[in-house]
């Protein structure tokens, strides 16, 4: 059975949320930064019969390893009923009940609370006011 949320007890998580989805942004910039320095050394290791082998080699463990961190992360925010919809923007859903129907509070890092929510269908794009919850 899913687990619905009122705008009180999402609101009540983004303390958690906020936090992880800050982790996840960091760490997907550093792996960001290893994929563009692992480049560098594909290039490199091409260019000179493979002289850089092993600095390729341990990038490309170390990005397996941030994005592990992030998977981790994501997880973390699902195990809590929560569906993590854009990495970039950090924005999440949380499922509630509407008049029965299955609905969407919406929340995105950098914003104060819970202020929206959405049909499934809508998507961002649909978000109406809390109020009109």
């Amino acid at each position: 059975m899913a687990r619905y949320f009122t705008p009180q007890t999402a609101e009540a998580l983004l303390p958690r949320i906020e936090p992880l989805l800050r982790q996840i942004q960091a760490v997907r910039r550093e792996l960001a930064a290893r994929e563009a320095r692992a480049a560098e050394a594909r290039a490199k290791v091409m260019g000179n019969g493979h002289a850089h082998g092993e600095a390729l080699a341990e990038l490309r463990r170390e990005m397996a390893a941030l994005a592990q961190a992030i998977t981790a992360r994501i997880a973390d925010i699902n195990a809590l009923g929560v569906l993590v919809k854009d990495l970039d923007t950090g924005l999440v859903d949380f499922p509630a009940l509407r008049a029965g129907q299955e609905v969407y509070l919406c929340w995105r890092l950098g914003e104060v609370g819970i202020g929206w929510w959405h049909e499934i269908e809508a998507g961002f794009a649909g978000r109406r006011p809390i109020a009109d919850f």
